[in-house]
């Protein structure tokens, strides 16, 4: 007993530590969960309002409801420091935060569990009830007890902890007229009753029907939902109306032979857009070519394009057909139009005008029947002005223009992204996770994403690789310390009083690391993926992000994709080194 009361009764520094007020954006924060701070007289008239509008018993099962959503929630702090301290000093999270919150004061009387022995049983002492102090309020002494919202949260944060439902019977109540509230929580098995008090769990009558209309508009919308949904391929994510209209326009382009070109920013998914054009139009199930004209060296673009003759050039040991002649009966996909050097445009113009090439060293055309898709992430019509960029050429990719939105005007998109991303990389990285904090949700729809869906997709892995198995990814997971600046937060001092914090994001990425859920690898692959992504995939501006030169990032680049290869090899998986964007 004295050693119950010793946990109940410590400082708390540790859970006040979790609270954040953040006066800049309005919102209270208790750990990743957003908190509301209202009055309790309002609570008070709004339970009552309830009980007057649907009766008594069914307000109580819907404010029983409430409180059992709300210990869920906090169940899910206690779970964490599990891993730090024994079963009894985790469990007194959830009491301590009772009190924290202002709900009643909880005095442990008689404590036993055991989690691995699914053994429970609780006995304790509620004061200062609010829920009891308002109930006699409004209707005076009543004959039964009426804490149900903090009976509630007892049980959801209970059976959360010990992951088998337990229930907990209010056996005297300050709203019938005793001094204060007495609880007691065993197994539901254990309770001969138990049928009559779980009963509030379950909605019913007024509540039931309300919930039935929902679900039917929700069935309804689901079906809407679903049939404009199976119109996209299974890697084209999106609901937006900006993606929308993009991909109509994709689909119009499809049916056709048109050239088509794709405008975009750098990460955007032109190449998921190509993609899809060629498997929705005549020519799926023929060659697609994906081609990156900027990563060509420009002496070579000629050959990688159009093929060589033997001896075309010092090494052309055999002859080999290029790009268009592998890609003949289906689609090439030309990215980073804009890099190809003048010599080469004059070719593929000549592919587009009459359907023929010719290798480097040949003598004799050869006709190809490929279908042009390019794209860019520059203005191709102020190179024209230049005179980097051929007018005629510009002119024949620009029979039909796609531009695809950045992801910052996709912002109803970033969680059906994020959700797939999520699910891909818990399967490649062999962990099992539970989804974003609330905070972290807040966070992805805040970011400006300057790398798209690119930076997304790299952001939730490293959120992955860094949330401890079983747990929800937070806000730590995802951003660097230097991804921008976070609005002040103030948090609870030891007298209670509001008080500036400051970040840990550095010390939980190192925990991460000693920890054993993420290796320095894997976080030197991250920080080189963003830094690349940073500077629009410019390696040199990269590298001196990083402190390296070129020829060192090039190289760590080329080391991270054999790597990436070998363990796909071996997990049968795809490469987690380089990927693109969806």
């Amino acid at each position: 007993m004295a050693k119950l009361l010793s946990i109940a009764r410590s400082s708390g520094d540790d859970l006040r530590a979790q609270v954040r007020f953040c006066p800049e954006t309005g919102q209270i924060w208790l750990h990743e969960h957003r908190m509301l701070l209202v009055h309790a007289e309002a609570q008070g008239l709004l339970r009552k309002e309830l009980i007057d509008s649907l009766g008594m018993d069914r307000a109580r099962g819907l404010l029983t409801r409430m409180g059992y959503a709300s210990g869920l929630r906090d169940a899910e702090l206690a779970c964490t420091r599990a891993e730090h301290c024994n079963d009894i000093e985790a469990f007194m999270t959830g009491p301590r935060l009772h009190t924290l919150e202002g709900i009643v004061r909880v005095t442990p009387v008689r404590l036993e569990l055991d989690r691995a022995a699914a053994r429970f049983y609780g006995e304790f002492l509620w004061e200062n009830s609010w829920e009891g102090q308002w109930h006699r309020h409004h209707y005076g002494i009543h004959s039964e007890p009426v804490c149900w919202t903090q009976i509630g949260y007892a049980c959801g944060y209970s059976s959360a902890f010990m992951g088998r439902p337990i229930l907990y019977k209010e056996v005297e109540c300050a709203g019938m007229g005793h001094d204060n509230c007495r609880i007691i929580g065993k197994p539901v098995e254990e309770w001969d009753d138990a049928a009559e008090h779980t009963r509030y769990f379950r909605p019913e009558s007024i509540a039931d029907q309300l919930i039935e209309l929902q679900t039917q508009v929700v069935q309804l919308r689901s079906t809407i939902a679903d049939a404009d949904a199976d119109k996209l391929p299974d890697d084209m994510i999106g609901i937006s109306a900006a993606f929308r209209a993009a991909y109509g326009l994709l689909e119009r382009a499809a049916r056709t032979h048109v050239t088509v070109l794709l405008l975009g920013e750098t990460g955007v998914g032109k190449e998921r857009f190509a993609r899809a054009l060629h498997e929705m139009g005549p020519r799926r199930g023929r060659a697609f070519v994906a081609v990156n004209c900027a990563a060509i060296p420009g002496d070579l673009v000629e050959a990688e394009l159009f093929g060589a003759e033997k001896g075309a050039y010092t090494g052309a040991l055999v002859s080999r057909p290029g790009r268009f002649e592998r890609a003949d009966g289906g689609c090439i996909f030309l990215d980073e139009i804009g890099d190809l050097p003048l010599s080469a445009q004059g070719k593929l113009l000549r592919v587009l005008q009459e359907g023929e090439i010719e290798r480097l060293g040949g003598l004799q055309p050869r006709k190809v029947n490929v279908r042009v898709i390019a794209a860019t992430n520059g203005e191709l019509h102020r190179m024209v002005k230049t005179g980097s960029f051929r007018a005629d050429l510009y002119y024949r990719l620009n029979g039909f223009q796609v531009t695809i939105p950045p992801l910052r005007e996709r912002s109803e998109d970033i969680a059906l992204l994020a959700k797939s991303f999520l699910a891909r990389y818990c399967a490649v990285h062999a962990k099992k996770l539970r989804g974003f904090t609330d905070k972290a949700k807040r966070a992805l729809l805040s970011y400006p994403w300057p790398g798209n869906i690119r930076e997304l997709q790299n952001m939730v892995e490293r959120g992955v690789i860094l949330a401890p198995s079983g747990a929800r990814i937070e806000v730590e997971h995802l951003f660097s310390p230097c991804a921008g600046e976070q609005a002040r937060e103030l948090g609870l001092d030891r007298g209670g009083s509001l008080d500036l914090q400051s970040g840990n994001s550095i010390q939980a990425l190192c925990e991460s690391v000693l920890g054993g859920s993420a290796t320095l690898d894997q976080i030197e692959a991250l920080l080189i993926e963003t830094a690349v992504d940073k500077a629009r995939g410019n390696l040199s501006a990269a590298a001196r992000t990083l402190g390296l030169t070129r020829a060192q990032l090039a190289y760590r680049l080329k080391q991270l994709q054999v790597e990436g290869e070998a363990d796909a090899a071996v997990d049968g998986q795809p490469s987690s080194a380089v990927r693109g964007p969806l």
